[in-house]
């Protein structure tokens, strides 16, 4: 894991080194500023990115991550800082002016707040130069393949599988595991390729999810970590949650919740378990949200689109506040060509949602989890509406009335996003305009 920060402007190592402090948890192995003739560029690495840092030093650039898949860059090789980001966004990268006019950017919005006069967030595959965003990437819609069911599903198999490996390096590696089909795939996939493989999984007492992958983790043969959490915990890990997320959107906070941010994954409690890479699946490989085949394909890129700052905001949040990789595989290229093609009687077939990857793994799951239908991470971690029960007992009719309003125009959607709320304003304070956050799509829960 990697994080970047830097201001457009010579001799500004005291602010930069404040910038990292907010973001230190992004590189636990430590940090490196660079000054060059027109910034002062700064990150934090882990053991694993010695690359980066060289770059860093060498040549001006501070990168998180590398390629196509996942890339936040700012280079100051030239007359001005550029910045650009991945195509899809899987890395997070913002960017803003201090009170002097200065261009400024960091990975994560905490380290900008205090200084920033505005913040935005890059859009995925953008360039931006300092005065003009720049698009080279847009997702679309392409042909439907022409091929059989079966010569599809191997292909879907292949592709995930040269992805998945690519991201192993054949040592000790993690994997969150909610014994859904994209976690198990995922997981599956991985297993013959990693040494000493661990899964994780957390959830309230009697949670679908813990069942489930119990089972794969037995079927795939991993060292399997399972921690039962209490709505306690829940409550007390929010303003923790909250801070790291930068949202208070209530899907978000709720996924968060359960499965990563247990007291499972604090180095104090399982020191080789914790600190280990994660491995985790962001985008189903054919994201259906109860819809109709007529609708599936423009919903589909819809769906591609919002991700950089709904879906991967929390997955990458949620494993670099703990200094760990998520590695998601089915964001690569090749993946999400096919999936952009693949015939959409074979996404939703015969009602069956994700058919077609149902049938890729065939064989590498048991059939339990293949036939498993598709829940919310708080569903299946057990939360249902236990938090937005809580929030109801919590705060008033009044209350909700009186303060759903922000001061940027947004409506709140329920007590829980109010509740989720009030913890981000104190952390952040009400004055963010907040066009950089994302809200999901559809965002009431009921």
């Amino acid at each position: 894991m990697t994080g970047i920060v830097g201001i457009e402007r010579a001799s500004a190592r005291s602010e930069v080194e404040q910038m990292l402090n907010w973001i230190g948890h992004r590189g636990p192995s430590g940090s490196a500023i660079i000054e060059t003739d027109i910034a002062t560029l700064g990150m934090v690495f882990d053991a694993t990115d010695t690359r980066a840092s060289k770059n860093l030093r060498e040549l001006g650039v501070a990168r998180d991550g590398e390629g196509y898949t996942r890339l936040a860059e700012a280079d100051a090789r030239g007359a001005y800082v550029t910045l650009t980001r991945d195509a899809l966004g899987v890395a997070p990268l913002y960017h803003g002016r201090l009170s002097d006019g200065a261009l400024c950017f960091a990975s994560e919005v905490k380290a900008l707040a205090p200084s920033a006069v505005s913040i935005e967030e890059l859009p995925p595959g953008s360039i931006f130069d300092g005065q003009e965003v720049r698009a080279y990437y847009e997702p679309a819609q392409q042909p439907a393949m022409q091929a059989s069911p079966e010569r599809i599903a191997a292909e879907l198999r292949r592709r995930l599988a040269e992805s998945v490996e690519r991201h192993v390096d054949g040592r000790d590696m993690g994997a969150w595991l909610s014994g859904g089909l994209d976690s198990s795939a995922l997981a599956a996939l991985a297993r013959p390729h990693v040494g000493h493989f661990h899964t994780f999984a957390a959830g309230l007492a009697g949670a679908p999810d813990l069942a489930f992958a119990d089972e794969v983790a037995e079927f795939i043969g991993s060292d399997h970590h399972k921690v039962i959490v209490t709505f306690d915990d829940l409550l007390a890990a929010l303003p923790e949650v909250i801070f790291h997320l930068e949202s208070f959107d209530a899907r978000l906070v709720r996924s968060c919740s359960p499965t990563t941010w247990s007291r499972a994954w604090q180095p104090t409690t399982c020191p080789t378990c914790s600190r280990a890479k994660g491995a985790t699946s962001c985008l189903p490989a054919m994201p259906i949200s109860r819809t109709s085949r007529r609708t599936l394909p423009d919903e589909l890129v819809d769906i591609i689109g919002r991700l950089h700052n709904t879906a991967l905001q929390r997955v990458d949040r949620c494993a670099s506040a703990h200094g760990t990789t998520a590695h998601v595989a089915f964001l690569d290229p090749q993946v999400v060509q096919l999936a952009l093609s693949i015939p959409v009687e074979l996404k939703l077939h015969d009602g069956v949602e994700k058919w077609i990857l149902r049938r890729a793994l065939d064989g590498s799951l048991p059939d339990s989890v293949l036939d498993r239908t598709k829940a919310k991470f708080w569903e299946g971690a057990g939360v249902g509406e236990l938090l937005a029960q809580y929030a109801d007992e919590q705060i008033s009719d009044a209350d909700f009335a009186a303060e759903r309003s922000l001061p940027n125009g947004w409506t709140l959607n329920s007590k829980e996003e109010l509740l989720y709320y009030r913890i981000f304003r104190e952390r952040f304070g009400d004055s963010l305009d907040l066009a950089w956050m994302g809200r999901t799509k559809d965002a009431p829960l009921d």
